[in-house]
């Protein structure tokens, strides 16, 4: 039976299985980003009562708001605790990294923030970022500038967070005069503990 009778009764090949040795992608470099191009992070994150508390209580935010149960039941629109927004901030950012950001030479600039909804315990939030736009820098040839857009939403699709950054990235050549895609990783050193790599049989 040839490849092309496999494929109509429905059968097809898988793809090569990837070596283990292949290296994870982690950010992307300059050429790598597309205008109009958007990346879906994964997995989400439910956000716990205790979550919000330690991120409150770490930064000195002490808002009954977010603390204090009988002050949300009893006092506000909202009838709960509202998670505090910089650390809904930082779940969306810190989800966007490995899409965007992870090979970052430097963020720029947040050029806008806005919490549109709430966030309560035991929400569960997604996040995407899409390519605004692009330019190389003008004083160095190995590295330019993304301009992102992300956007947080909650199990129900309700938007909560939405932001715009600026973040400079390297360009390939700045990448390999660097060691490639994880620069300064080291070499592990065989031992009595561990010979060394297993060669393939």
């Amino acid at each position: 039976m040839g490849c092309a009778a496999c494929t109509l009764g429905g059968w097809q090949p898988k793809p090569a299985s990837r070596s283990r040795s292949d290296v994870v992608q982690f950010g992307r470099s300059y050429e790598e980003f597309e205008v109009g191009a958007t990346y879906k992070h994964w997995p989400g994150k439910t956000v716990t009562e205790y979550d919000d508390h330690l991120f409150c209580l770490l930064t000195m935010n002490h808002h009954p708001l977010h603390l204090d149960t009988n002050y949300a039941q009893e006092t506000t629109q909202f009838g709960q605790n509202v998670v505090v927004g910089n650390y809904v901030y930082s779940i969306l950012l810190g989800m966007s990294v490995p899409d965007i950001s992870g090979k970052a030479i430097a963020n720029l600039e947040i050029e806008s923030l806005r919490h549109v909804a709430p966030t309560f315990h035991g929400d569960t939030l997604y996040g995407e970022t899409t390519v605004l736009d692009k330019w190389e820098s003008t004083s160095k040839d190995d590295r330019g500038v993304v301009h992102v857009e992300t956007i947080g939403y909650k199990q129900d699709g309700t938007i909560v967070c939405i932001f715009r950054r600026k973040v400079m990235v390297p360009k390939e050549n700045y990448l390999q005069e660097r060691g490639g895609e994880q620069p300064g990783r080291p070499t592990p050193v065989p031992d009595k503990n561990w010979p060394g790599p297993v060669s393939p049989a």
